[in-house]
């Protein structure tokens, strides 16, 4: 085993055992100030977390032992929040900014005054906050085909795509399942997402290929991703079933999805959202230290 092998190896064992027994809010800015190095990383595959699932941590504590164990970001940030991340050498890796929400989204055009609105405001915070992604969804079906879903989709993302051109930021719409977590959302494949992305034909205008969502509706991983690559701009991740833990008590190989990534061109981030069932700080190192391929 090599030195730097030994010294990652360390240097997790006591992360993950200094964290144990902490409670929600137990790491913070003063500890984040003495914890000494960050542990390193490959950088292969550049890891952040989503803030829904630790929020009984403040963003300041979120932030704080994400940097020290070799994280780059917090994902799902309000604006107000995206600041927080840079003081800890991070940044919001995905944030929300009044892009409509999973039911009521870019499939109806009445729609998209409000979504095409609040996007174009937060953009320029964006830009200045270093936030490189905003998110966006589709809506649910509600009796709406789905070739009707995407048309008017196209239309609402074609209206975005200049100010997103413009202030250097990518707007990612949504792949969520329809089976299990979100009964009627349209954008529930791979292939109406990458349909979508191919008619509006923008760098700065992506898909957020969720790991654990594509699981439940399509398996395939690997292939997926590889054939839809051009057309994602962000990942999340989730243990499935159940949306917890990555360990190998559920059924997607992380390691292999994550080496199934680095092969790609793909240079985005790859978020974690799940919700530990354990204790949270070890969960989150541990999911750091699989998908770091």
């Amino acid at each position: 085993m090599s030195s730097i092998s030994r010294r990652r190896m360390l240097q997790s064992a006591i992360a993950g055992a200094a964290f144990v027994s902490g409670s929600p809010g137990a790491w913070g800015q003063e500890k984040a100030a003495s914890s000494g190095t960050p542990i390193p990383r490959k950088g292969t595959i550049k890891q952040s977390v989503c803030r829904w699932e630790y929020a009984k941590w403040s963003v300041d504590d979120l932030c704080a032992y994400s940097a020290h164990i070799g994280l780059k970001g917090v994902d799902l940030l309000q604006p107000l929040e995206w600041e927080i991340p840079r003081k800890y050498g991070l940044i919001c890796t995905m944030g929300y900014a009044e892009g409509g929400s999973i039911r009521d989204g870019l499939n109806r055009l009445e729609n998209h005054d409000k979504i095409v609105a609040g996007l174009t405001k937060n953009m320029p915070l964006a830009a200045k906050m270093g936030v490189p992604n905003l998110i966006t969804f589709s809506g649910n079906r509600m009796g709406m085909s789905d070739e009707e879903g995407a048309k008017n989709t196209v239309i609402g993302l074609n209206r975005l795509k200049k100010a997103a051109e413009d202030n250097n930021i990518t707007i990612c719409l949504e792949l969520l399942n329809s089976k299990v977590n979100h009964k009627d959302y349209m954008a529930d494949h791979t292939a109406w997402g990458a349909e979508v992305m191919k008619q509006v034909n923008s760098s700065h205008v992506k898909l957020l290929y969720d790991i654990y969502h594509m699981q439940i509706m399509e398996g395939d991983l690997v292939r997926t991703i590889q054939a839809n690559i051009e057309w994602i701009g962000h990942f999340h991740t989730g243990g499935v079933p159940g949306r917890n833990d990555l360990n190998d008590r559920q059924e997607v190989q992380w390691d292999g999805v994550m080496r199934g990534i680095a092969a790609t061109s793909f240079k985005g981030y790859v978020a974690h959202e799940f919700q530990p069932l354990g204790d949270p700080y070890a969960s989150l190192l541990q999911a750091a230290n699989l998908c770091d391929v």
